[in-house]
């Protein structure tokens, strides 16, 4: 009797394994909840900052790629002599036209001899106007600045700047100085509401090389700010506290998303430009202070890099990221989120889930107690009375087993399936009612269901939607394409194609139309992406298919013709659209070239010509008539020779180390295969732009159009 009271009791072994079980099971959901809480916090942030940054990096590279477009057509004009160097009344003119056309800042000219004009949109509200600085016309070098009416005619002088010097100005000092095209320094007007600007400038040479003037556009860059206020940063959370912000590698802020402070500052009541370690927004100061302690310079950093920084006491997670371009801008583009915008809710759930389990082992310690209570004493009370009649009681007489408890048990086989019998009825009870609640919630999560289907439905149907106007682009641009069949049918020339359209339909254009003898190669690119550029490049195609079926041969009134029918449609469209285009008539060997787009690579015995474009045309649907813009050249292209044409979609494809293809590469891969046929010199470009470009996003479309005479 001893011996049995010593060891465990049954109630020990059935409470304390169950608590261990539940508090362990407790423990680890707990664990794991909060851990793949913050590897899913720390994904969707990188997924979001990447985002919002390649989202800055296309803004910034389209925004400021019209600047140095105008600039260069403004150059193109005045060096072809379609404004006069001293016209300044006609040349305020032309730029007020391009200032509609393209929205900038200010247009800018200005001569060696000390005469200038300009337009642009007044700080003071007074639409855009155009000014003048005219030695010839009025004896001094006062700027006298015109209100314009609708059609760009001067109304009323608004103001007279006493010996305006311009030549201290950015735009023109640092050109002179730069001897070549470049974006000025960013300069910080002094006037209400004092917009930073930079402008994009080109010089302008006599045949002697002395420079005769400057022509610049000027871009505000608080319509980049502007951007950066309307991101929606994080959609995870309402009214997020995420920045997004600018600045050069001297530390100065250009743009920020913090609305409420300006990149500058009023010293003595002029402006000074701010630096990103003396903001007011604790963000961008913290931000930039912890990157230059861990960089020690801004020019160290180089490639995209992402952290976590602990600033005031909560932890951050930010990308920077360098932006460049080809005229020499080096920035940074900075994204800041707040981590507690993501673990706000993942430590909710956390606190929840950790007071359930708690609450769960509570109870299941109860239950557990209640239960070995209940289990453990009849079978102590059928163990005493089998004692009892072992010592000598024979009300109830009992058969003898080897087992003590079990013996009890088969000598109380009657009571127990009596009492068994209840039990069932119980528990059949206990199943009915957990069947009835068991459909009630059944009801509940179907209705539930149906309200998550309805809603991915109308989800799905606005995301087909949105898709369905790209995808009608695409489609279309597709279907006008030459087919292979109708290449084949060009006796004297090997002719192949490739046009890869981007995501968002970038606009390109190719075409090869053959009449009477005649091969006529169309190749363009309209400004921009989406459905209006698409729809563009379909206008131009037919407009070439028209001309060509009409036998116009004449190089001036093909393009002219094809300008007129585009200029008006370009017009209604906004922002205004435009194309490059060039074409090239082939017969008997000789291969006339006219129109402005990219250069034309003729290959001969494996070496590459470039031919520059730039002289030949100018881009359609930018102005009603550019007729005195029309040129041609007439070469000869000899058996075995080639001539290969492409988009900037191949040029300017970019790794995802931001790395253009370059033109460079592609002739390289085209002198390794230029004796092979134009089939396999298309297939040779395209995958190696497609090796170049990786897993990188494709934000242009790809066209390539390569013939061999046989």
């Amino acid at each position: 009797m001893q011996s049995y009271k010593s060891r465990l009791s049954l109630r020990t072994l059935l409470i304390v394994p169950f608590v261990l079980q539940i508090f362990g099971a407790v423990g680890l959901v707990g664990y794991l909840s909060f851990r793949n809480g913050q590897k899913a916090v720390n994904d969707l942030a990188s997924q979001l900052m990447i985002g919002v940054n390649d989202r800055v990096d296309q803004h910034l590279s389209s925004y400021l790629q019209t600047a140095q477009r105008l600039s260069q057509t403004n150059k193109d004009a005045i060096e072809l002599g379609i404004i006069g160097l001293q016209d300044l009344e006609k040349m305020g003119h032309f730029f007020w036209k391009q200032i509609h056309a393209n929205p900038s800042g200010y247009v800018l000219y200005g001569t060696a001899t000390g005469e200038s004009a300009g337009a642009g949109y007044s700080l003071y509200n007074n639409g855009v106007v155009i000014y003048e600085l005219n030695l010839t016309r009025y004896g001094d070098r006062d700027v006298r600045t015109y209100k314009t009416d609708q059609q760009g005619n001067r109304t009323t002088i608004l103001s007279i700047d006493k010996n305006y010097a311009f030549q201290k100005e950015g735009w023109y000092a640092d050109t002179v100085r730069a001897e070549k095209p470049i974006w000025s320094r960013i300069y910080q007007w002094e006037v209400p509401p004092y917009p930073l600007s930079i402008a994009a400038t080109q010089p302008i040479y006599n045949s002697k090389g002395n420079l005769i003037a400057i022509t610049a556009v000027e871009q505000r860059l608080s319509q980049a700010s502007d951007f950066l206020h309307q991101l929606n940063v994080n959609p995870v959370v309402k009214n997020s506290a995420a920045k997004v912000f600018i600045l050069e590698r001297s530390g100065l802020l250009v743009a920020s998303s913090n609305a409420a402070e300006p990149p500058y500052k009023l010293v003595k009541g002029k402006p000074t430009r701010l630096r990103a370690t003396d903001s007011r927004d604790p963000q961008i100061r913290e931000t930039t202070t912890v990157l230059l302690k861990q960089f020690q310079t801004w020019n160290q950093i180089q490639t995209r890099h992402q952290a976590v920084f602990l600033i005031q006491d909560q932890s951050q997670f930010v990308l920077v990221s360098p932006w460049r371009d080809k005229l020499g801008l080096d920035w940074l583009v900075v994204v800041v989120i707040p981590e507690a915008e993501f673990m706000e809710q993942i430590n909710t759930n956390l606190r929840n889930t950790v007071l359930l389990c708690l609450l769960a082992l509570g109870i299941a310690t109860i239950v557990g107690i209640l239960t070995a209570r209940r289990i453990s004493q009849p079978i102590l009370k059928l163990s005493a009375a089998s004692q009892d009649i072992a010592a000598g009681n024979l009300d109830r007489p009992v058969e003898e087993q080897s087992v003590g408890e079990i013996d009890v048990l088969a000598r109380s086989f009657n009571q127990m399936a009596q009492q068994l019998r209840e039990s069932f009825s119980a528990l059949e009870a206990a199943n009915a009612d957990l069947e009835t609640r068991v459909e009630s919630r059944t009801v509940e999560l179907k209705a539930a269901n149906q309200e998550i289907n309805l809603l991915n439905d109308r989800l799905r149907q606005e995301n087909r939607r949105m898709e369905s106007e790209l995808d009608v682009a695409r489609r279309l641009q597709q279907m006008i394409l030459p087919t292979t069949q109708e290449l084949s049918q060009i006796s004297d020339l090997d002719i192949a194609g490739f046009m890869e359209v981007a995501a968002e339909v970038g606009g390109d254009y190719y075409d090869v139309i053959r009449q009477d003898g005649h091969v006529t190669i169309g190749i363009g690119d309209v400004t921009g992406h989406g459905l209006e550029s698409g729809v563009m490049m379909i206008m131009a195609q037919t407009a070439v298919l028209t001309l060509v079926a009409a036998k116009e041969r004449d190089p001036v009134k093909f393009l002219g013709a094809v300008n007129q029918a585009i200029y008006q449609n370009a017009q209604r469209m906004s922002p205004g659209k435009n194309l490059t285009l060039a074409l090239l008539n082939y017969q008997n060997g000789q291969l006339q070239i006219t129109g402005q787009h990219e250069e034309v690579l003729v290959v001969r015995g494996g070496i590459v010509e470039r031919i520059d474009t730039i002289d030949l045309g100018f881009p359609i649907g930018m102005v009603d008539n550019i007729d005195a813009f029309v040129s041609q050249i007439q070469i000869a292209l000899n058996p075995g020779e080639s001539v290969v044409l492409y988009t900037d979609g191949i040029t300017e494809a970019e790794n995802d180390r931001r790395k253009l293809y370059g033109l460079e590469q592609l002739i390289s891969v085209i002198e390794a295969h230029w004796q092979q046929s134009a089939s396999d010199i298309r297939e040779a470009v395209i995958a190696d732009v497609h090796l170049h470009i990786g897993q990188h996003t494709v934000y242009d479309d790809i066209t390539l159009v390569v013939l061999k005479r046989k």
